[in-house]
């Protein structure tokens, strides 16, 4: 699964994460690298972006960039 099909509320391991070049490199450097907890804790009314709880702080994705990251969800 993707992370953008995780419900909120919901947890998960991110288990690899794709893109190419610095799309990679900057979901990267935001703290979204494998073995990583992350929840989904808001989406946005028209359902982008979404808002992720992760490390200790929230961070907001687009849709676009969450369908680069496979995750499994836990529970």
């Amino acid at each position: 699964m993707t992370l953008d099909q995780l419900k909120i509320g919901h947890n998960a391991v991110i288990v690899k994460v794709g893109g190419k070049g610095a799309l990679r490199r900057h979901l990267l450097d935001m703290g979204l690298t494998p073995k990583t907890n992350v929840m989904v804790r808001k989406v946005a009314p028209m359902g982008d972006p979404i808002e992720l709880h992760l490390r200790g702080y929230e961070l907001t994705i687009r849709l676009e960039d969450a369908k680069e990251i496979e995750v499994e969800e836990i529970g």
